[in-house]
């Protein structure tokens, strides 16, 4: 639990939240020396219980606290794609590197007006014209407790905002209400999209339903966005990343089949198909993960961030992310990678979305099964689907799923991130119990 890693000694919440952080509280080894309730609703019962506008009565001159540029102001959380979260401590160099490159990338101005879609706990939701940037600017931006695709367009159109920031989740959302119930958004000067590939057509299409103007940064928790891709990159460079920030350097490099991490020199070749792993270096990467030291060595190689997702990059080192190095399958002696899967499959008509992971096979290793989430009012059915993705030209053989479950939702993390552990480890039982549909026009056993 984030408490126990953290222990802090004085405890921030909103009392609308206050039940929640109770329990939390309860279950937690630790517990703070202080709570500060932030709001008008009941406090939490505890030996020192404050309320955050009382703050300076209790205590009206507070100490004086030196600090260097290097000490650490905040401490994030990764989004646990793979399990636990790790945190990550961040300083003031790190802050105002994050500001600046939103600023030059935007580029973002006094003037703008921004809502960001996504929690801000996280990078993307506190730095990427979230707080960090706009306060730093002297900008403005409007707070959404909870995200709301109608409400979202609303504002745009009620508060002439700007910029909105999401997840390609969030953007989904959006393209669906507006076509439901136009809006006015010639207010915007973007869209900017992170935290999950952003896949070719729905780039495109969000051109069309929303504005021409669609970023996409890509990046992790400890390094903020990295490659950055523009609308003038559009249509020829939908479905990649982009390529490095102004500050980043950006390399994609061999995986060792025995672990350890490549050198920054050995990169895999600039021709779109090689896949390697994404590294970078940049300042306003976390130089380290607290009280981590097993992830740190896993994950840091001198001042290189192996971010842990696999990709490929072109002859201008455009990046194109094909999955996670932990949720790569092997079926038959083969890599297959799920992002490539899934961008395929949420190209079919009758499919919002999808997640494809692998389940034991004592002949294969493992198959190649897909949940997917039908869109509004479609039934796609498990051999509609094979025969799809038998005729799509991306698929070889034996990236061709063996299975479909429909189900009603996926499993996300905060920021909109796909949790392929979690379905990994509920697919073998939900196979066992009959849950996946195989076609009839194919076997599992085939390849």
């Amino acid at each position: 639990m984030i408490l126990d890693i953290s222990r802090p000694k004085v405890y921030v919440y909103e009392t609308d939240l206050a039940e929640m952080v109770t329990r939390a509280i309860e279950l937690a080894d630790h517990t703070p020396d202080v709570l500060i309730g932030v709001g008008d609703g009941d406090l939490i019962d505890a030996p020192i219980s404050l309320r955050f506008t009382t703050l300076t009565e209790a205590e009206p001159n507070p100490p004086v606290i030196a600090r260097g540029v290097f000490d650490e102001t905040t401490r994030l959380y990764t989004s646990g794609t793979t399990g636990m979260p790790k945190a990550v401590p961040m300083n003031s160099a790190i802050e105002i590197f994050s500001a600046h490159d939103v600023i030059m990338h935007f580029p973002l101005s006094p003037e703008d007006r921004t809502l960001n879609m996504t929690p801000w706990f996280h990078r993307g939701g506190l730095y990427c014209a979230g707080p960090n940037p706009t306060f730093y600017l002297g900008s403005s931006l409007v707070p959404m407790r909870t995200f709301d695709p109608e409400q979202t367009l609303d504002w745009v159109e009620k508060y002439r905002l700007t910029f909105l920031i999401g997840a390609p989740t969030n953007l989904a959302m959006l393209a669906h209400a507006q076509e439901q119930n136009p809006r006015n958004l010639s207010s915007l000067n973007g869209i900017v999209t992170m935290g999950a590939p952003l896949e070719r057509e729905a780039a495109l299409r969000y051109q069309q339903v929303l504005t021409p103007r669609i970023f996409n940064g890509y990046g992790s928790t400890e390094g903020f966005w990295n490659t950055f891709l523009r609308p003038t990159d559009l249509p020829d460079r939908a479905g990649t990343a982009g390529r490095a920030c102004i500050d980043d350097d950006v390399r994609v490099v061999k995986v060792h089949d025995d672990g350890h991490l490549a050198s920054p020199d050995e990169t895999v070749a600039r021709d779109g198909t090689e896949v390697g792993e994404v590294i970078i270096r940049s300042p306003k990467c976390a130089a380290a993960y607290y009280d981590s030291p097993a992830q740190e060595k896993a994950k840091y190689r001198g001042s290189w961030l192996h971010i842990g997702d696999l990709a490929t990059w072109d002859a201008e080192e455009f990046v194109t992310i094909v999955g996670r190095k932990d949720d790569m399958l092997i079926s038959g002696g083969e890599n297959v990678h799920p992002v490539q899967v899934e961008e395929a499959l949420n190209g079919h008509p009758d499919v919002a979305d999808s997640l494809v992971v692998g389940v034991p096979d004592d002949r294969w290793g493992q198959l190649v099964v897909a949940y997917i989430l039908p869109a509004e009012g479609a039934t796609p059915t498990a051999e509609q689907l094979d025969d799809y993705c038998r005729r799509h030209p991306m698929l070889s053989t034996f990236k061709r799923p063996r299975a479909y479950r429909f189900v009603d939702s996926l499993p996300v993390s905060a920021t909109g991130k796909k949790l392929h552990y979690r379905a990994t480890e509920s697919a073998a039982t939900d196979m066992a119990a009959g849950e996946f549909s195989a076609p009839q026009t194919t076997s599992t056993a085939s390849r």
